[in-house]
């Protein structure tokens, strides 16, 4: 039987561009999923932020229809898999709302943080009480993305602020880290294994690289990540690509 994965984009993208086809050809790739895409483009425009984040509810609601009608046709909680980017992330867990059937796994890349403080409690973002194992790859953490521990296991990554080959100004800089945590969970996906966490302590982001790394086992981040693991894990890649955005 073939395993489930649902993808969902973040503020003013779409399923047909990167990096959501990034990771769609990932998971193709594989050759062992159902992949279920789920565009909102039409209700996450630039430069209307705060109306995207008052429609994630909405898309929340009709994907976890969505999510429900695989789960009764077959489907199995624990075979699937919802990841998002950016706000997408936590629309993957505002659709445990609207579930009677808890999820069992949700990884969020780079989980969008601007205004979700002030605008999102803890039902309407992404949390770990939204599935049994929650995910979370930090690659822009304290500007686009979150900061701190989200997830049961979260991954800074390169100290998780700013990515490597991510140039120009400071904006296109934090867009480009941004997206990078849709690459390397991508990469994750169609070579498990090749890229490795450390314990270090609960801070991201990091603006150094000393990271204080602690005892413990190294995992492998993203698709291979093993169930039961918690805390905050550091990843050093020595990759100087840009991650392709549009």
């Amino acid at each position: 039987m073939r395993k489930n994965v649902f993808i969902i984009h973040g503020f003013n993208g779409t399923e047909s561009k990167t990096p959501m086809t990034i990771l769609r050809d990932a998971y193709l790739h594989r050759a062992d999923y159902n992949i279920f895409t789920v565009d909102w483009a039409d209700l996450t425009t630039f430069p209307c932020y705060l109306s995207s984040l008052s429609n994630t509810r909405l898309v929340a609601q009709c994907a976890a229809k969505l999510y429900a009608f695989v789960m009764d046709n077959g489907g199995k909680a624990e075979q699937t898999t919802c990841v998002g980017h950016s706000l997408g992330a936590h629309i993957c867990g505002m659709m445990s709302n609207h579930l009677t059937l808890k999820q069992h796994k949700i990884v969020g890349l780079d989980p969008a943080r601007p205004l979700i403080d002030r605008y999102a409690n803890k039902y309407f973002r992404l949390t770990k009480d939204d599935a049994y194992h929650v995910q979370i790859i930090h690659t822009n953490s304290g500007l686009l993305g979150e900061v701190n521990q989200v997830g049961h296991v979260d991954f800074c990554v390169n100290g998780g602020m700013v990515q490597p080959g991510c140039k120009g100004t400071q904006l296109r800089i934090a867009r480009c880290s941004h997206f990078q945590s849709a690459c390397y969970f991508a990469k994750s996906v169609k070579y498990p294994d090749s890229i490795i966490g450390r314990p270090c302590t609960q801070i991201c982001p990091k603006r150094s690289r000393n990271w204080g790394y602690l005892p413990g086992k190294a995992i492998p981040m993203g698709h291979n990540t093993p169930y039961g693991v918690f805390g905050t894990y550091c990843v050093s890649t020595d990759t100087k690509k840009d991650c392709p955005f549009e």
